[in-house]
């Protein structure tokens, strides 16, 4: 079922009728809006194969190798849950992502896994460098201000070579309230990703989350904890709804480029480099 103009017209609705406020930093912004993540799929061809009258979503791709689950009633800490069964010579893959992490984050991962992967190598280390975290020499990167740590980790714990140097790193985030030397502070919110899951969609995310830029928050909005930092944004509420319907506009001209790619008729070396004999009269 493709996203629909209802869908569209709703999300407008909500957001047009209130102030938004620049919210930063971003890992305490709070969840946001869902529909950045799950209208971005449904753009992309992804389609729901749970319970319409159930609060659990779940949504699959078009080729059904991955499936995210989205379950507000989730017993566990992990409320977003993004799996991919293995293809060929790909193995499988897991992530998931705690009730408080930000749409628009996790949007910037989703993103990316409906677009065609970079041919350039990518890497979590790089992103976390340029944006000016502290990365002690365990590789544990720390934000400023305080509160989110990011740590790659050899997968199952094991082996004496450098984590960095393994090809299955799993990574792991924690964004807890009140970060001191003295006191780890409670947890807000995860995002764990284990070995196999490509290197590019941790990037994906890592790159979201560091962004400096604001998100924008309802004057009303839950945010993750009282250190977050809000004013009013110079964006007006169209702007904010623009922005969403451009981005919805995009993905779903990317993934029609990728369908008729994928149906375009292969010319064969013969037929393409033979030429059609003259008539003879």
């Amino acid at each position: 079922m493709p996203l629909s103009e209802r869908q569209l017209a709703a999300f407008a609705d909500k957001h047009a009728g209130r102030i938004p406020f620049d919210t930063s930093p971003r890992h305490l912004a709070g969840p946001g809006d869902a529909r950045h993540v799950t209208h971005g799929l449904a753009a992309a061809g992804w389609s729901p194969v749970s319970d319409p009258l159930c609060a659990e979503i779940v949504l699959r791709s078009p080729d059904h190798r991955c499936r995210l689950q989205f379950d507000p009633q989730s017993a566990t800490s992990a409320w977003w849950r993004l799996r991919a069964e293995p293809a060929g010579t790909e193995p499988g893959w897991y992530a998931e992502f705690g009730e408080l992490v930000p749409a628009e984050v996790l949007a910037g991962l989703t993103d990316a896994l409906v677009a065609p992967a970079p041919t350039e190598p990518t890497s979590p280390l790089s992103v976390l460098e340029a944006a000016g975290w502290l990365i002690d020499g365990r590789g544990i990167a720390y934000s400023d201000p305080p509160g989110c740590t990011i740590e790659g980790r050899p997968e199952n714990g094991a082996g004496t070579v450098p984590w960095r140097e393994q090809a299955c790193v799993a990574w792991h985030i924690d964004v807890r309230d009140h970060l001191d030397g003295a006191s780890r502070g409670t947890l807000l919110w995860h995002a764990a990703f284990n070995g196999h899951t490509p290197e590019h969609l941790v990037t994906a995310f890592v790159t979201a989350l560091t962004d400096p830029a604001p998100l924008q928050r309802g004057m009303f909005d839950r945010t993750a904890a009282y250190g977050v930092v809000q004013k009013p944004s110079p964006l007006t509420p169209q702007q904010t709804v623009d922005a969403h319907t451009a981005r919805i506009k995009s993905l779903r001209a990317q993934a029609r480029s990728a369908r008729r790619q994928q149906t375009k008729p292969a010319t064969t070396p013969a037929t393409a480099g033979t030429a059609r004999p003259a008539s003879r009269r």
